[in-house]
């Protein structure tokens, strides 16, 4: 078996669990944003999750942050008004593969994982995924040309 069968077959039958997601920061959506955007710096985390009764009905992210750092606002308005509300969110059981594509159409960076009730139990993120493709196929990673759709014009090496 080629590499990049093996490569596509771990992709499609390893659970997003095995892709070193974050454990789940969450707060309520009438939390300050400032003191959301608190928890994300003392937690050092990319994002956090805006829950309602154990169910996730938001994100807030180190890009809204950011946004909202570009522009004066008051800082003890609720999280609400400034996260993402109803995020796309993966599955517990959903594979590597199927968190790829998600993040990839959407140009996402977190995903919310939820088990069947819609309860958080984790967040995968972009680092996450990264750590896993290195992990478990190296020489895929390693061996990548830095822009692996361009021929180089010389022979590079001895």
């Amino acid at each position: 078996m080629s590499n990049d069968v093996d490569f596509q077959l771990s992709l499609e039958s390893e659970g997003v669990g095995e892709a070193y997601p974050d454990q789940p920061l969450a707060t309520t959506a009438d939390s300050q944003v400032g003191n959301v955007m608190q928890l994300l710096r003392t937690n050092r985390s990319g994002a956090i999750l805006v829950c309602e009764d154990s169910k996730v009905v938001g994100i807030f992210t180190e890009r809204d942050a950011l946004k909202l750092m570009a522009s004066p606002i008051d800082y003890t308005k609720p999280v609400r008004e400034f996260m993402s509300p109803e995020p796309v969110m993966l599955a517990a059981r959903a594979t590597v593969g199927e968190a790829i594509r998600k993040m990839s159409e959407g140009g996402y960076r977190h995903l919310p994982i939820v088990d069947d009730a819609g309860e958080p139990k984790g967040v995968l993120a972009v680092h996450g995924i990264v750590r896993y493709l290195v992990d478990h196929f190296p020489e895929t990673v390693y061996n990548l040309p830095p822009n692996p759709k361009a021929n180089p014009r010389t022979r590079e090496g001895a």
